[in-house]
């Protein structure tokens, strides 16, 4: 990689399907509306390798598009051994993908694995996963996501000044 943005976040779950996606699809909207876009180099991936190359879940698209978020051009991956060097932040969604990331990442890499929800005001600590359950689950998931995104944006912010 030749350039590489002074922040780089890499947002993960475990399938790379539901919750990954659409922190990935709405930080890059918020990224891309505060006119970030060239200074902020966003992804997401998943732990396990289920639904390499499948879009996100219809479910997740169609509730993040209600909320003029697009996930059309994703498509599921798998966290590669390179992500933890080329990326700045590691966003697990929960303790077990932090966990799964940890046993994977060289120590020296942990540092940049962090949970979402650190980065908002909520008690809860993970987002949690919406694919076994109806559509409320969804709506629960972006409610967090965006809130945990403008959190990590604003930490962005802070940082390069």
């Amino acid at each position: 990689m030749s350039e590489t943005p002074k922040n780089s976040v890499l947002f993960v779950c475990m399938g790379n399907i539901c919750r990954s996606p659409t922190a990935e699809g709405v930080f890059r909207h918020m990224v891309e509306e505060a006119g970030l876009a060239d200074a902020i180099r966003v992804d997401s991936a998943g732990t396990h390798a289920y639904h390499i190359g499948e879009p996100p879940d219809r479910r997740a698209s169609e509730a993040a598009l209600r909320r003029g978020f697009s996930m059309s051009e994703l498509q599921a991956r798998r966290v590669a051994d390179a992500d933890f060097e080329d990326y700045d932040l590691i966003i697990a969604m929960d303790n077990d993908n932090v966990t799964e990331l940890r046993t994977r990442a060289p120590e020296e890499h942990h540092s940049k694995i962090r949970l979402f929800l650190e980065f908002s005001s909520r008690k809860e600590t993970e987002v949690p996963d919406p694919y076994y359950g109806g559509a409320a689950g969804f709506e629960r998931v972006l409610d967090l996501v965006e809130e945990s995104a403008q959190g990590l944006l604003d930490v962005i912010r802070q940082e390069q000044r």
